[in-house]
């Protein structure tokens, strides 16, 4: 890629433009449609490496994947494989054992299917994603999981009190991981 600014030509690097984990999380979802592959799975597996190191840790600092405990105190989710397929259906009964709805109001997850989600709607690759979530996080409930669309929050994924709250960026991150 060659840019001009003042008369002067220069090369950029495809790697320096590319997002911080960060600024896909808070930016629009959308966006990363733009990138490769390649780098969307880098996000993911940066996403996933950060959730390691935070692991258990109380979320007196933001954490990337927060959760709400038992005493009222907030915590980072256990952490995540760098490798995970997320939308591979998890545990012996495929996660059927939660029972998720969908908000109907509001910022609703996209129904329409697209390649970057290998095909699924965006809502069905949040259903998966939720499912491996809750699964990889040892959620046990007997009452219904709201999923909720989190666009632009700092966090990939967080779950209070029976709210999964999952930032569509970290769908599009799953997904591009879940191809390869």
């Amino acid at each position: 890629m060659l840019a001009a600014a003042c008369g002067q030509g220069t090369t950029l690097n495809a790697s320096s433009r590319a997002p911080s984990l960060s600024q896909t999380l808070t930016g629009t979802a959308e966006a990363l449609e733009y990138e490769t592959p390649a780098v969307r799975i880098e996000l993911f597996r940066e996403a996933a490496r950060t959730s390691l190191q935070q692991a258990g840790q109380e979320a007196v600092q933001p954490v990337l994947f927060p959760m709400l405990g038992a005493e009222g105190r907030f915590f980072a989710a256990p952490g995540l494989d760098p490798r995970v397929d997320l939308l591979v259906a998890p545990g012996s009964d495929g996660g059927a054992g939660w029972q998720l709805t969908f908000p109907t109001r509001g910022d609703r997850w996209a129904e329409d299917r697209r390649e970057s989600f290998q095909g699924l709607s965006e809502r069905e690759a949040a259903e998966l994603v939720a499912r491996s979530l809750l699964f990889q996080w040892n959620v046990a409930t007997s009452v219904p999981v709201v999923v909720d669309r989190a666009a632009g929050a700092p966090y990939a994924a967080a779950y209070l009190d029976g709210v999964l709250r999952i930032n569509p960026a970290f769908v599009y991150l799953a997904t591009a991981q879940a191809a390869q």
